[in-house]
């Protein structure tokens, strides 16, 4: 594995760990993410691309949030497109919505894994006051149990009461070991999740942006994930022309990352990026 890294056009520094040969494809990662947890779906795609696999801004290889936005996320894609010459991005979540954003600008073809993009109020977002208000007294995994509950991601969590859940996410975010020196341990992750949770709000109710969007778009899904992000990729297919649609059944919304199935995912992508 390499890195690398990029000047945004704030001038934040982005960086990146890249491997494999053959044509340049971007892998940008969700929420409570680093460019760490998509390494395997990186390794599954190396045989026939270039894979570039970027710490998103304010975690790992990369500079602070700054003065976030969309807008500053759209550049730092987009300075990493110019440097690799990449005309295909896949996106998880939260990074799924940046990849949609910046294809706005022109890409060859995109996809998209159960980006967040709320639909009348279809996100559930409730929780993000306390979320934030335990981020600032320094409860992380006060935070994080209310965050994994608030958006229902893992069902099991929510048969469990918090006076569970606190204890083990805190031992387990102590426990937790770095594949790399590069990568960046939860404690540091789940405080990022604000910035997250900001482009969501933002980009609320914007699927009609995308109704002449000139890409060719891959839209993909997992049959055990909550129900609302099923409602955006509803929304997305009858709204982008020619969008195509996989559900991988088994699947929840940690399909693509290292605790998902990435192989999985990876064929996917390699038959669309191919195509």
């Amino acid at each position: 594995m390499n890195v690398g890294s990029v000047n945004s056009a704030d001038g934040t520094v982005i960086g990146y760990r890249w491997l494999g040969s053959g044509p340049a494809v971007l892998l940008i990662h969700g929420g409570m993410q680093a460019s760490q947890h998509l390494m395997k779906l990186a390794v599954a795609l190396s045989a026939d691309f270039t894979v570039f696999v970027p710490d998103r801004r304010g975690r790992g290889l990369s500079g602070p949030h700054g003065d976030y936005s969309i807008t500053r996320e759209v550049e730092d894609l987009q300075a990493l497109i110019a440097a690799t010459g990449a005309s295909r991005v896949f996106g998880l979540s939260s990074g799924a919505l940046v990849t949609l954003r910046t294809a706005l600008a022109g890409l060859e073809a995109i996809a998209l894994y159960e980006p967040p993009l709320s639909v009348n109020d279809s996100v559930p977002l409730a929780w993000v006051p306390r979320f934030d208000r335990e981020i600032a007294r320094g409860r992380i995994a006060s935070a994080l149990v209310t965050s994994l509950k608030g958006l229902k991601i893992e069902p099991w969590l929510g048969r469990l009461p918090r006076f569970v859940l606190v204890p083990l996410m805190a031992v387990g975010s102590r426990l937790q070991g770095n594949g790399s020196s590069d990568d960046v341990p939860i404690s540091a992750l789940v405080p990022t999740f604000h910035f997250d949770i900001q482009l969501v709000q933002e980009m609320a109710d914007t699927a009609q942006d995308y109704s002449s969007l000139g890409s060719r778009v891959l839209l993909l899904g997992g049959a055990k994930s909550p129900a609302f992000l099923g409602v955006t990729l509803d929304e997305l297919a009858a709204t982008i022309p020619h969008a195509q649609r996989i559900t991988f059944t088994g699947l929840g919304h940690s399909g693509p990352d290292d605790d998902g199935d990435p192989e999985r995912v990876a064929e996917a992508l390699r038959d669309f990026f191919t195509t």
